[in-house]
């Protein structure tokens, strides 16, 4: 075989739900992952040794070495199963960067199942989102797809019912936020305001919503735990949440650990209004439309 193209989703957090600080770390998370469509492509060919190429959007802020997570999932499969890492990868970035979408775990789930096909290796969907796990906690959803309840660090995943398709806006911000300062905003808050952290637990009202298709319903159980602390280390952002509110989205919240909003729309039409009315009001750099939920880390 000479080469295997990979589509993988961008992720939004339905739910994001932040449990106490555990011993290793790691907070234990109640998350509704929802696959949309931004999709990043890798591919997959021989090489005499391990290279990483991006492009695309915002591709120069990628890394291109051994800190980029295609290039650690190659190098885990390839020890898994005893072959060098002789693989060249070329990524086509389309999912934002650093903005609380999973980009970097989608092209770690991407390169898991480029790399796997392209050595002949025959891992099992199983194999694969535990060796996903050992890279990030996101990478297991990016293999699934679909929308999930994931918990655990969110990489113990459960797939949900949906009736239909739900459309989305996402308002991109300039520049990232840093995922581990974001959960140490978090942890600061809710020490400074006294806050009991109790064991997170799925939401049954979006749950029910996903399974019925009801979209006003979903747009008010939107919520995320980690919002207030992205708030609060990017205050502009409460400003993009208001004015896409007040242009008629049926829910805001901020996606992940931010910094890009993702906005609910009734219908396609609704959405092409909303992300020209965001665009319009100056609140963003820029705004993409999706629809999901769609399927997880795909060959093409």
């Amino acid at each position: 075989m000479t080469a295997v193209s990979v589509r993988v989703p961008a992720k939004v957090n339905l739910q994001l739900s932040v449990g106490p600080l555990r011993d290793d770390g790691y907070h234990d998370l109640v998350s509704v992952f929802h696959a949309v469509s931004l999709f990043d492509e890798l591919t997959a060919t021989p090489a005499d040794d391990l290279f990483v190429r991006v492009e695309g959007t915002s591709a120069e802020e990628v890394p291109a070495d051994d800190d980029n997570l295609a290039a650690r999932a190659a190098r885990l499969l390839a020890e898994r199963i005893g072959v060098r890492p002789a693989v060249r990868l070329r990524i086509h970035k389309a999912i934002p960067v650093a903005g609380g979408m999973a980009g970097g775990s989608a092209d770690a789930a991407a390169a898991l199942v480029a790399c796997d096909r392209l050595w002949g290796a025959g891992l099992t969907a199983a194999e694969l989102a535990e060796l996903g796990a050992a890279i990030g906690s996101d990478v297991p959803f990016a293999l699934l797809g679909g929308t999930a309840i994931g918990v655990g660090r969110g990489e113990r995943l459960t797939p949900v019912p949906v009736d239909g398709r739900f459309h989305w806006v996402f308002a991109l911000a300039d520049g990232g936020l840093s995922t581990p300062a974001v959960y140490a905003e978090c942890d600061r808050l809710r020490e400074r305001h006294g806050e009991k952290v109790r064991p997170p637990e799925a939401s049954d009202r979006l749950i029910d919503a996903l399974a019925t298709g009801d979209v006003k319903e979903l747009g008010s159980a939107l919520t995320n735990d980690l919002q207030p602390a992205a708030l609060a280390l990017r205050p502009s952002l409460r400003r993009t949440l208001t004015v896409g509110r007040e242009l008629g989205a049926l829910g805001a919240l901020v996606s992940g650990s931010g910094p890009t909003c993702a906005f609910l729309a009734e219908s396609d039409a609704h959405a092409l209004d909303l992300a020209a009315a965001l665009s319009d009001a100056g609140v963003a750099r820029s705004t993409v439309r999706a629809y999901g939920p769609v399927p997880g880390a795909i060959v093409v």
